[in-house]
């Protein structure tokens, strides 16, 4: 992850986690570190989050069970480090904005939705709350975060299919501010935040905090499915999927992380080609 000042008022921030961008120990060591950097910076107003990789903005969190300090540390609020950052990142006083190209799934989607706004390339950006397919649910805020853009029925939709969503889809339902042409989207994102920073950062603040009041799932919500989430793991049917999810190619290079949404129904057929 690497930190662009534009201006002290505006910030890029590029995921770089090759080569698909799996949301690990190393992405959110970044995020507590951006996030000190974001509290000592009075100037900032504005934050735009985007990816190295054109295919994959965040693909989902690491399910190899190497990098699971972040699920058992605790971050400045006491809560883990996961909880801790995306929960800090929406009631910044700082607004956040996802650019997103390419895919975004699982925790690469619940941290998309922690942030203030999202824009997505119409050509290259799918979205994805893949869990319910892989024998687990959303633990990161999918299931409080999602209905509240959405409405219920098409939150369902989106966590129970498991499947694959186009940004203009995305769009229509609320899961993103803007489906944009690929050549449009820099330009839109680089203009609206450039705008954002060129005001005052107190009525910024203000008015972010009102919205946050009547717009955002409650903590012991999100602490709720977070739990309910680390129950799920212990599944044997859960295991059994996930086994077979990395004996197709989970966090390589792969089919299945192309079209993830696709192989879910027959995931545990013997022969993946039938996809």
């Amino acid at each position: 992850m690497s930190i662009s000042e534009e201006s002290p008022a505006y910030w890029r921030v590029l995921f770089d986690n090759p080569p698909l961008n799996v949301v690990d120990q190393t992405v959110f060591e970044g995020l507590q570190d951006l996030l000190a950097r974001m509290d000592a910076s009075p100037d900032l107003r504005v934050i735009v989050f985007e990816s190295a990789s054109l295919d994959f903005y965040l693909a989902h969190s690491d399910m190899s069970g190497t990098s699971r300090d972040y699920t058992n540390s605790a971050g400045p609020s006491g809560m883990n480090v996961l909880m801790d950052t995306l929960v800090r990142l929406t009631k910044s006083p700082v607004v956040s904005i996802a650019k997103i190209r390419g895919r975004v799934r699982g925790l690469g989607s619940e941290f998309v939705l922690a942030c203030d706004m999202r824009f997505a390339s119409r050509e290259n950006a799918l979205l994805g709350q893949p869990e319910v397919g892989a024998g687990v649910i959303p633990g990161a805020g999918g299931t409080e975060r999602l209905p509240l853009l959405t409405g219920r029925g098409r939150a369902l939709e989106i966590i129970l299919s498991a499947d694959d969503f186009d940004a203009d889809t995305a769009e229509r339902y609320g899961w993103v501010n803007r489906s944009l042409p690929d050549n449009e989207l820099d330009g839109f994102v680089d203009t609206l935040a450039r705008r954002l920073a060129s005001f005052d950062r107190r009525p910024i603040e203000t008015a972010k905090n009102l919205v946050n009041q009547v717009s955002l799932p409650t903590v012991d919500r999100l602490l709720e499915a977070r739990d309910a989430f680390y129950g799920t793991l212990d599944w044997p049917e859960t295991q059994q999927r996930v086994t077979a999810l990395f004996k197709r190619g989970m966090q390589q290079e792969s089919d299945l992380e192309n079209r993830f949404g696709a192989h879910l129904p027959n995931l545990l057929d013997n022969d993946p080609d039938d996809v």
